[in-house]
């Protein structure tokens, strides 16, 4: 285990802006970000999806010995390695998934939006149905760490929604003979899901959104979807934004990253542990403390040492650490402090200040906010009941994290009798002509001669 010197955290950067009175929009243009190079990636999942899409079966198969070394010569898992991945589940890691679910299924069923219906005059209804997309690919990452609990967090909010066809797609691993982690088969058996792919990244995503045909053999193909949701690497993230539109998506869900704004009264040991539970899962993950507190940053600083030294994935939180996109930012107060969350739109923002419930109120951007010194992102990340996919790199502006309505469509339904529609049709016709649409005026007008 490698060992950190006391100078190692002079590379975690420290952004003072505690006698600057900044704009929004300068905020947003100096907050540490990750110095990715999309156009890259861009080009590389794109030919990946061109040769998924002309030679489909084959394509998968060639890049998951390209990319992950194993032996292919189709993606499906057969339904007896998920039943054998369920039996040989270590009892305390199945007592803590099936806890999971429970609290997961619970939160999410309280989610589901109900129908609504207008009534107007003489007989005028407009109605909004809720309605479950036909079909849904789950993705679960594998790489630097095993994911069963992104399993749970895909498909229960599908489920609730009434998603009647899911599909799960998983790396194949090396180790386990070219499936996917046995704990994630496990966690898709414990789920209800029957169909399971070993195949990641870009070509995951493709296969989702445009399917494989596959002749003469009785394992079939892969049925396209109608949304896709997981996080994933930069590859994942941007295959699914060059399918958007031919499918849905829950969001581009890039390197992970946590916001904790902290004042004098945090526990700078809370706030060392919960920056690393982050960084650790990637080099790119980003781990940004907000005080109010110079005392509080420089104690922060101290336990990183300290913690940084002891953990298992050391040199990995150290990069993560080290990178553009952490940093401990000192702001004047409190005030400022949330103006810089919201600007930040965290994926996960923890508040550790003297009345965090008040505080929390006052956030209008982010993807999850854990409230108070014992409600850590990995509580999230497991057993709060909540949804662990979330939105990155500053999208908390606009969308949201995994939910039921992700999976559901708002079909209106408008049903209006001669009376109902005459009441309105000089209007109709009046707009239609106003807006030199005159067809549109002579519909209604047919209706009423």
């Amino acid at each position: 285990m490698s060992t950190i010197p006391d100078t190692e955290f002079s590379d975690l950067a420290t952004i003072d802006w505690r006698n600057e009175s900044l704009s929004y929009a300068q905020l947003k243009a100096h907050l540490p970000r990750p110095e990715m190079n999309t156009q890259t990636a861009t080009e590389t999942v794109q030919a990946i999806i061109d040769d998924v899409r002309a030679r489909g079966m084959q394509t998968l198969t060639d890049l998951a010995k390209r990319f992950d070394h194993v032996d292919l010569d189709h993606t499906r898992v057969p339904q007896h390695e998920l039943d054998r991945a369920l039996e040989e589940l270590d009892p305390q890691v199945r007592l803590a998934l099936e806890e999971s679910i429970d609290r997961a299924r619970v939160f999410a069923a309280a989610q589901r939006p109900q129908d609504t219906e207008v009534n107007y005059a003489n007989g005028a209804a407009v109605t909004q149905r809720w309605v479950a997309v036909r079909r849904v690919g789950l993705y679960v990452p594998g790489g630097l760490a095993v994911y069963p609990s992104s399993v749970i967090m895909n498909t229960v909010p599908a489920q609730a929604a009434g998603v009647a066809s899911l599909a799960l797609a998983s790396p194949p691993q090396k180790e386990f003979g070219g499936l996917p982690h046995p704990t994630i088969l496990a966690a898709a058996k414990l789920l209800g899901i029957d169909e399971v792919h070993a195949m990641g990244g870009a070509q995951a995503v493709a296969a989702f959104a445009y399917g494989v045909e596959v002749e003469n053999d009785e394992r079939g193909g892969i049925e396209p979807v109608d949304v896709i949701s997981g996080p994933g690497n930069v590859f994942v993230a941007t295959a699914k934004r060059l399918v958007k539109g031919v499918v849905g998506i829950d969001a581009e869900a890039g390197p992970t990253e946590i916001a904790i704004l902290a004042d004098e009264n945090a526990d700078p040991s809370f706030v060392a542990a919960d920056m690393i539970s982050q960084a650790e899962h990637d080099a790119n993950a980003a781990a940004v403390l907000i005080t109010d507190s110079v005392q509080l940053a420089g104690s922060v600083r101290g336990e990183l040492v300290k913690k940084v030294a002891a953990t298992k994935h050391s040199d990995r939180v150290l990069q993560a650490l080290s990178g553009t996109q952490s940093a401990i930012i000192l702001v004047k107060d409190l005030d400022q402090g949330i103006e810089v969350c919201n600007a930040y739109a965290a994926e996960h923002l923890e508040i550790m200040v003297a009345d965090p419930e008040a505080t929390a109120t006052r956030i209008t951007a982010a993807g999850a906010i854990f409230v108070g010194p014992y409600a850590p992102v990995s509580l999230g990340d497991y057993c709060a009941g909540s949804n662990h996919v979330l939105p990155t790199n500053g999208t908390a502006l606009h969308a949201s994290g995994l939910n039921v309505n992700t999976f559901l469509k708002a079909i209106q339904v408008i049903n209006y009798n001669k009376a109902a529609l005459g009441d309105v049709a000089a209007h109709v016709i009046n707009l239609a002509n106003a807006e030199d649409l005159p067809a549109h005026g002579d519909a209604v007008a047919v209706r009423n001669a």
